[in-house]
C-alpha cells in the first residue's frame, strides 16, 4: 500500500496507535522526535489568530489558538497565507466530519505530500488540550507517526473517540457551522477513497466525477476576531435549542480503518 493511499480516511487502525498514557504525559513510545519530520517546518503564527473561510455556502469563521496544537496551528498559518486552501474542495462530508485540504493543482499538491509535521502531545490534564466535538477543527493524519501535511477536517458532532488517536484540535468555528452543515453530501466516501486520483489530477478529475461537491473560494487571514462572530459555547446552546426537547444524542461512527 502506498503512503498517499493511507489518506483514504481520517483514521488508521486505532491498534497501531498505542500511546501510553501515564500520570504525566501522553505520549506514543513509538513517535520519533520532532526532527525526524520529512517537511521545513513553518515560522511561529500568532499565539491567536483568525481565517475566513469563503464557501459555496457561505462564510466560515474559524478561531485558532497556537496552544491548543502549535505545529498544526503553525502549519494552518501558514498554507492559508500561501493561498493554499483558496479553491479547495470539500471532498469528505460524511455526516460525522467534513474534509478538505487536497489542492486542485497537482503540482502543488506535490509539493506538500511529504512535508509532514511532528505530532503534538499533552499532558493529559493540560487545559489547553481540546477535544474534537462539534466544531473544532484538527488536522488528519495517518495512523502513522508524525503524518500530519494538509488535510484538515471540521467535527460536525461529537467525536471524542479521535482524541486518544492523537487527534489534536487546532482551533474552533466561531460562525457558520450552518454553512458547514449544508455542504453536498450525497457522495458519501467515494470522493474520499479517490484520493490517489485527487492528488495525480486534481480538480480536473474531482469536477468531471463528482460536479456538485461544494468548495473553498477563498480562506483568508483576519485582522483581529470579528465581532459578529458567537463564541463556541454560544453557537453549541444554540444548536441545542433547536433540537426537540425528547431527541437523544446520536453516536458519532468511528472514523473507517484502511
Amino acid at each position: 500500500m502506498s503512503r498517499v493511499s493511507k489518506w483514504v480516511s481520517l483514521v488508521a487502525v486505532v491498534s497501531l496507535m498505542i500511546g501510553c498514557e501515564s500520570s504525566d504525559k501522553m505520549h506514543d513510545p513509538a513517535i520519533p522526535s520532532a526532527d525526524t519530520t520529512s517537511g521545513s517546518l513553518p515560522d511561529k503564527c500568532p499565539p491567536e489568530y483568525w481565517v475566513k473561510l469563503d464557501t459555496t455556502k457561505g462564510p466560515v469563521i474559524i478561531e485558532v489558538h497556537r496552544s491548543w496544537s502549535p505545529y498544526g496551528a503553525d502549519r494552518f498559518y501558514d498554507l492559508v497565507k500561501r493561498g493554499f486552501y483558496d479553491r479547495n474542495k470539500f471532498f469528505r462530508v460524511v455526516g460525522f466530519v467534513v474534509q478538505f485540504g487536497l489542492n486542485g493543482d497537482p503540482a502543488e499538491s506535490a509539493k506538500w505530500r511529504e512535508n509532514t509535521i511532528p505530532d503534538d502531545t499533552f499532558n493529559r490534564r493540560d487545559p489547553d488540550r481540546k477535544s474534537n466535538t462539534r466544531g473544532y477543527v484538527t488536522f488528519a493524519k495517518t495512523g502513522m507517526p508524525n503524518s500530519r501535511t494538509t488535510q484538515v477536517f471540521i467535527n460536525c458532532v461529537d467525536n471524542q473517540n479521535l482524541d486518544p488517536q492523537g487527534f489534536t484540535p487546532f482551533g474552533v468555528v466561531l460562525s457558520g457551522m450552518d454553512a458547514i452543515d449544508s455542504l453536498y453530501s450525497v457522495y458519501g466516501e467515494e470522493p474520499s477513497n479517490s484520493q490517489d486520483r485527487i492528488q495525480k489530477e486534481g480538480d480536473a478529475y474531482l469536477s468531471a466525477a463528482f460536479p456538485r461537491l461544494d468548495s473553498i473560494k477563498t480562506a483568508t487571514l483576519l485582522p483581529g476576531k470579528p465581532a459578529e462572530a458567537k463564541k463556541p459555547e454560544d453557537a453549541k446552546k444554540a444548536d441545542e435549542a433547536k433540537k426537540p426537547a425528547d431527541a437523544k444524542p446520536s453516536a458519532s461512527p468511528p472514523a473507517p480503518a484502511k
